[in-house]
């Protein structure tokens, strides 16, 4: 599919970024020497040190929760390029779809933070790329107490990468099947004793084993670091994100209510001229500021702005063509709208922690407080042409019948969708309480304010909330921590659900966690293991009301009205560590029973059922073995994932995937070999509905990369 962005000139870029490094590096004098003190020095898969759920760095040790943290080695090995690639490393997290996830249960899609902070540049229906992310955070259960609404099952947190004043460049190629083929470069170090750069460039493109389906992605990074003084640093980066996906919005392969797929695994209902072409721009500024040894500050500002252009066919229902008075599967034939849709996104985050240290009765506590503002202005347009009658032509799933119909001759119907103005904000105050020499208590409380606007309607409303959370802690030896939490989230509706509401407003949707663990670390800490049990409770979800018929009782009648409890209970093992210098590894196990205890079988969600796309059991592997007199690795790991069930009841079947990679270095050249579903199999990630089927999983993939370090 053409595409606006020359890849040659992209090529000579990123090669002149390459070759420049050098010359930054002789600019610099000699004389001058710049010590980055780090932390403890990064092993490969083993990292306990993060900020995510404290906000100030911590030990996992110490934390009172379930989280994880996913190094650049990990990153590297599994030669991840997107987050679907590490969802086997992540305990009770699968693909709903898209870059939705299932986290403990719960569909989370906008749960999503950088460099802790919100401003998602993928958001929508795009899976965001890790060229520029250093490392995954995933913090398990609410967060909203410290990070704002969202969903009670977890967040995932990006760590982007940094100016630095060590010295380093690469260039990276990678090939592979399905015409994968890509290039990067990336370089940074100081260009005083003061200043750090950092500058980056990103291509790949390649064919889809789904038809009419392709991808191209693009993505320029940099910035720069400068130190005022010892106290004061500022950080200041950018980011610029082109992603063309042809053949989209992928839905998914039509299945029998068994799981079976009815038609290979390739099918697509978009045409090919049907696209998904997304374009942003990210700028953000972290200045951190250290006042005395027992108070310091670290804010930052995050700038977003995000234009995502689509249009697909959609898949609607079956076709009576065998004129037997029934539309089925028999007939082989769907009918299908076609959907063209612009949205852009300006948004604006800025959040401030002050944390300051003090003793008080013998006790020392770390006091954290602070506030987040996040602003959204969005635009939209929607226009659709609907079946034969608008033009749009009909699709025979068994005898593909594409290039038969012309967007260009569709009957076309704004929606009349202009977009929503969005005004949130947050005050929040958490003590870490150092009671004895082996208990620590954390209390946490958040108060969040917000107004939306529904730009097509003129609807506004506004609401307020107080979350809170605790945790205990408490060591019996330096090397295990058990610990109990108690945590609340919030998450406030859409302005647009809540104009097509109408009649009610619709409350925020609200949930629960307690949560009790025990953290241990093994072999001199080599090994760190943690085992979490839970129970989450969430209500007020949004559905549509079964009594609301349109246009007969739209002013006694919301068209979506809160409803329903639902209630997950399960338990996680996690495992991960640098066992010797040869074995590295990350291991987890997860149950998870995800119920809807208050529903009926008049609205989506019936008391007693299973929740949608919310596997049981979830099980992930992933080994990598240093071969030291070659120079080389390699690596084997499995994902398993149960049975779930898609939003029309069908059932998904479990299934499991093994992958491997080998990894061998001279001098500086790096070679990698990674082939993903290693035995071919073919399965469905997770369900949709009966109309557009199962998202089905990736074949075969076989990536090949060369990298030289500078």
């Amino acid at each position: 599919m053409a595409r606006n962005v020359s890849f040659s000139c992209f090529l000579s870029g990123i090669t002149a970024l390459g070759l420049s490094s050098g010359a930054v590096a002789q600019g610099q004098s000699e004389d001058i020497e710049h010590l980055e003190v780090t932390g403890r020095a990064q092993q490969f898969y083993l990292d306990t040190r993060t900020k995510l759920g404290t906000k100030t760095d911590a030990d996992l040790l110490d934390i009172p929760m379930s989280a994880q943290v996913l190094t650049a080695q990990l990153i590297s090995d599994q030669a991840a390029r997107d987050i679907t690639d590490l969802y086997r490393s992540i305990a009770g997290v699968s693909e709903y779809s898209y870059s939705g996830v299932t986290f403990r249960g719960f569909r989370d899609d906008g749960n999503v933070f950088y460099d802790g902070v919100r401003g998602d540049p993928y958001s929508g229906f795009s899976v965001p790329d890790l060229f520029n992310v250093t490392r995954v955070e995933v913090l398990k259960g609410p967060a909203t107490a410290l990070y704002g609404s969202g969903e009670p099952g977890g967040m995932i947190n990006y760590v982007t990468k940094k100016p630095t004043f060590n010295e380093s460049a690469d260039v990276n190629l990678t090939v592979g099947n399905y015409d994968l083929l890509g290039i990067s470069a990336q370089a940074t170090g100081g260009l005083s004793g003061t200043t750090a750069y950092r500058l980056g460039g990103f291509y790949e493109a390649q064919d889809s084993f789904r038809n009419n389906a392709d991808m191209e992605n693009i993505e320029l990074a940099g910035g720069l670091l400068h130190d005022f003084s010892d106290d004061t640093r500022l950080t200041t980066t950018f980011d610029y994100i082109v992603q063309n996906l042809g053949g989209h919005r992928l839905r998914g392969v039509p299945v029998d209510d068994n799981g079976n797929f009815l038609v290979d695994r390739s099918y697509n209902a978009n045409e090919e001229s049907d696209f998904q072409d997304l374009e942003a721009w990210v700028v953000q500024s972290q200045l951190e500021h250290t006042f005395s040894d027992i108070f310091r500050v670290n804010s930052t500002l995050r700038l977003m702005t995000n234009e995502r252009d689509q249009a697909y066919h959609e898949s609607q229902s079956w076709v009576d063509v065998n004129g037997d008075g029934e539309a089925n599967i028999d007939d082989e034939t769907i009918r299908r709208e076609y959907r063209d849709q612009h949205r852009a996104n300006d948004e604006v985050s800025l959040t401030t922690d002050f944390v300051y240290d003090f003793s008080v009765a013998g006790m020392d506590h770390q006091l954290l407080f602070g506030g987040d503002w996040h602003y959204l202005d969005s635009d939209y347009d929607y226009l659709r042409a609907r079946y034969e009658a608008d033009g749009v032509g009909n699709l025979n799933i068994f005898e593909l019948n594409y290039g038969e119909t012309d967007p260009s001759t569709y009957n076309l119907t704004d929606q009349n969708r202009d977009g929503i103005r969005r005004n949130r904000q947050g005050l929040y105050l958490q003590d870490m309480i150092q009671l004895a020499d082996k208990w620590t208590l954390m209390l946490g409380a958040r108060f969040d304010h917000f107004d939306e606007r529904d730009k097509e309607s003129g609807y506004e409303y506004g609401d307020q909330d107080v979350t809170f959370r605790s945790g205990l802690t408490f060591k019996p030896t330096t090397s295990m921590s058990l610990y109990a939490n108690y945590s609340e989230s919030f998450n406030p509706v859409d302005a647009t659900d809540q104009a097509d509401a109408s009649v009610t407003d619709l409350k925020p949707v609200t949930g629960d966690s307690i949560e009790f663990g025990v953290k241990n670390e093994w072999l001199d800490g080599s090994i760190m293991t943690t085992f979490a049990v839970y129970h989450i409770s969430k209500e007020n979800l949004v559905a549509s009301n079964p009594d609301y018929i349109e246009g007969e009782n739209d002013d006694t009648q919301s068209a979506l009205i809160n409803f329903g409890v639902v209630e997950s209970d399960g338990a996680e093992f996690t495992l991960v560590g640098d066992i010797t210098d040869e074995l590295s590894i990350t291991a987890n196990y997860a149950y998870n029973d995800t119920i809807v205890v208050d529903g009926s079988s008049n609205n989506t969600f019936g008391e007693g059922d299973r929740f949608v796309n919310a596997p049981r059991h979830q099980a992930g592997l992933w080994g990598r073995y240093a071969l030291h007199s070659t120079n080389s690795s390699v690596a084997l790991g499995v994902n398993y994932v149960g049975e779930q069930i898609s939003s029309d009841a069908q059932k998904v079947k479990a299934f499991t995937v093994f992958d491997a990679s080998w990894t061998t270095k001279w001098d500086n050249i790096l070679f990698s070999l990674n082939v993903n579903n290693v035995f071919d199999k073919e399965y469905a990630v997770s369900g949709f509905s009966q109309r557009n089927g199962h998202f089905p999983g990736q074949p075969r993939e076989i990536i090949a990369q060369i990298k030289y370090d500078f």
